[in-house]
């Protein structure tokens, strides 16, 4: 009954998050080191509790804990607790990732019991993204090659696998329902044309800010993973190059700090948040377009939703910490 609902309650978390980016531009990062393994406990404890009676479903999956409307997704909180205790495990022995025993297996177990717990609310979307970035943090830490080729082969595999022996073949049909929506416009695919439809109805300008005709109830959920889409409708394909635009140069500003920081503590922690956002912003836009399979990924920023708001905004108050602690 309110059309400013969602404003509202955003712009909350909104300030919330600015004050979560203010402390942590102020706190000194070098902190997280020392607490490291506890936030990592902490996280894989909070994935724990969505199997108990306080974790909430919603949508068929339970990925939130909480009491009443006061909810937080510990899948959110375990990408950045997976960021801080990879970047203090190699930099504690920068040596470790050049040997299969000491710095890879140990990080592939880690995946693996992010993976299996996320997995299971079910959400692979995010289990993908958090393999994503520690990979990717192992990467720039120096992974060897071969290591790096092998890892993404295995876990290409074990996703295929997991695809094709999926019960109903639920993730088979989500899998292949991007080739060609329009095969079942009235099921699998039908989220991807609405979005589609936004997009090439917004045209070069768009149609105008707040005109969009595909979110009022044609595009399932347009303020959360298809917000992209909403955005082209309205402000076309010209405000949608503007919005990648601005991610670009924050994603390059991200990688300058990792390569500025005063040590490979600060490196490691700088790359792996600008990991984290570069692979949601990639996924986000290229399942809007059809380009990939629906994932459930959120635009960062962007996408309604307190939990992702607050820890991205927390995430650019370690990078700008970081950026202060950097020689001139």
């Amino acid at each position: 009954g309110d059309p400013y609902s969602y404003l509202k309650k955003d712009i909350v978390w909104a300030a919330l998050g600015l004050g979560a980016m203010l402390f942590c531009a102020m706190f000194d990062y070098r902190i997280y080191a020392k607490a490291a393994p506890t936030i990592l406990i902490i996280s894989i404890v909070l994935l724990g509790l969505l199997f108990t009676p306080l974790g909430v479903t919603r949508n068929y999956a339970t990925r939130w804990i909480g009491v009443g409307e006061f909810t937080v997704m510990p899948g959110e909180i375990a990408k950045i607790a997976a960021i801080i205790f990879v970047a203090w495990f190699l930099s504690k022995d920068p040596k470790r990732i050049r040997s299969l025993t000491r710095g890879v297996l140990p990080l592939l177990g880690l995946i693996g019991v992010y993976f299996g717990l996320i997995i299971l609310q079910p959400n692979l979307s995010t289990a993908i993204t958090i393999s994503g970035i520690i990979i990717g943090m192992m990467f720039v830490a120096g992974l060897n090659i071969f290591y790096l080729v092998g890892t993404v082969g295995a876990g290409a595999v074990g996703i295929t696998f997991m695809i094709l022996t999926d019960e109903g073949g639920y993730r088979l049909k989500r899998l292949t329902s991007f080739l060609d929506p329009f095969q079942d416009p009235l099921g699998d695919g039908y989220q991807v044309i609405q979005s589609l439809l936004a997009l090439g109805s917004g045209g070069l300008f768009g149609v105008g800010l707040g005109k969009s005709i595909q979110k009022t109830l044609y595009l399932p959920e347009p303020q959360n993973d298809f917000i992209f889409a909403i955005i082209g409708e309205e402000l076309g394909y010209i405000g949608c190059l503007v919005l990648i635009a601005v991610y670009i140069i924050l994603i390059w500003r991200g990688t300058h700090i990792a390569l500025n920081a005063p040590d490979m503590f600060g490196t490691l922690l700088a790359s792996g948040i600008t990991i984290m956002l570069a692979i949601q912003v990639v996924l986000n836009i290229a399942v809007v377009t059809s380009s990939m399979p629906p994932t459930g990924i959120t635009l960062p920023f962007v996408s309604y939703g307190g939990n992702a708001l607050m820890l991205f905004m927390g995430s650019m108050g370690i990078l700008l910490n970081i950026s202060r602690h950097s020689a001139k």
